[in-house]
């Protein structure tokens, strides 16, 4: 069977708990000289960015994912965790004298959360190239560094490789004339609510005029579900009940996970959002992107019990 090429970011989240509140400690009359510590005794580092949670959900379902992206000098770890997991790093580049992409998340009392990102190594990521694999059947091309974005995107159109433009958070790095050069290479498009509006207001075009330009748009809309829209329809695809609450970090990977499992093996789209939706409700019972251990065999239970029919 090919594999699906997943191209993006490996990151490490280091995640803090600040047992107090930000408003607390932040002066709004003196925010010109701004100086604030936070002493946070919770602290824990999860193995993350979009190409390695996307790949460990597809891998999740038996899926055959391959991972494009890059990693600093610290990625050791990174890497021999994709090792534990059966990954092929085969096409993870190694760039000296970098770090590994890594945010910095301090969360208070009240989920408020102040973020810092250093990009590191996935500036480089345009090293890497499409044709560089083998065997890819289908390819996604989900946040990177802005230049392997756009390369990787043409390479796969070169190719004639179906792929999913997926720009997630790295969407504000293009204007509107990118992002219509993205959809007329891309077989389909994936965006949650907020970037599907971002997506509208820069190109001047509503989601069904986007959505005549690629073979299925789907907006994923959180707790209330998703949409696809394909061949001048809607489907609206409905959520699934997790067992808990815990982090919703990740739950959108976890989806595209499952979507392109779907489209991988010719499920009709109402089956393969169905199937991300489930993928999603068992990632947000978890904490971390990549926490969630769970076979094929039981996510066809559960997709079943939620909806009826065999996976």
């Amino acid at each position: 069977m090919k594999k699906t090429l997943i191209c993006g970011s490996l990151a490490y989240d280091n995640i803090m708990v600040f047992n107090g509140r930000f408003r607390e400690q932040i002066l709004p009359e003196q925010i010109h000289i701004l100086n604030v510590a936070f002493l946070v005794p919770e602290m824990r580092r999860e193995f993350g960015g979009c190409a390695g949670n996307i790949a460990y959900a597809l891998h999740s379902l038996g899926g055959h994912a391959e991972i494009m992206a890059t990693v600093g000098e610290d990625g050791i770890p990174y890497l021999d965790r994709l090792d534990a997991q059966g990954l092929s790093r085969q096409h993870v580049r190694k760039v000296p004298g970098t770090f590994t992409a890594q945010a910095f998340i301090t969360t208070d009392m009240d989920d408020n959360q102040i973020t810092a990102f250093h990009p590191g190594a996935m500036g480089q990521a345009h090293l890497n190239e499409v044709g560089h694999a083998e065997n890819i059947g289908l390819g996604i091309v989900a946040p990177d560094g802005r230049d392997a974005m756009i390369e990787h995107a043409r390479q796969f159109a070169n190719a004639n490789i179906p792929f999913i433009f997926d720009p997630g958070q790295g969407l504000p790095m293009f204007d509107g004339d990118d992002l219509k050069q993205f959809l007329s290479l891309a077989t389909y498009a994936c965006v949650n609510d907020y970037e599907a509006q971002m997506l509208c207001d820069r190109t001047g075009q509503t989601l069904e005029q986007l959505a005549e330009q690629v073979a299925a748009l789907i907006v994923t809309r959180g707790g209330e579900g998703a949409w696809i829209f394909t061949g001048g329809q809607r489907i609206d695809i409905e959520t699934v009940q997790p067992e808990a609450i815990i982090d919703p970090t990740g739950c959108g990977d976890a989806f595209r996970g499952g979507l392109l499992y779907g489209i991988a093996n010719g499920f009709d789209w109402q089956k393969s959002g169905r199937l991300a939706s489930l993928m999603g409700s068992i990632k947000i019972a978890h904490a971390g992107p990549q926490n969630y251990q769970i076979k094929f065999e039981q996510i066809a239970q559960r997709f079943q019990a939620a909806f009826g029919e065999t996976l």
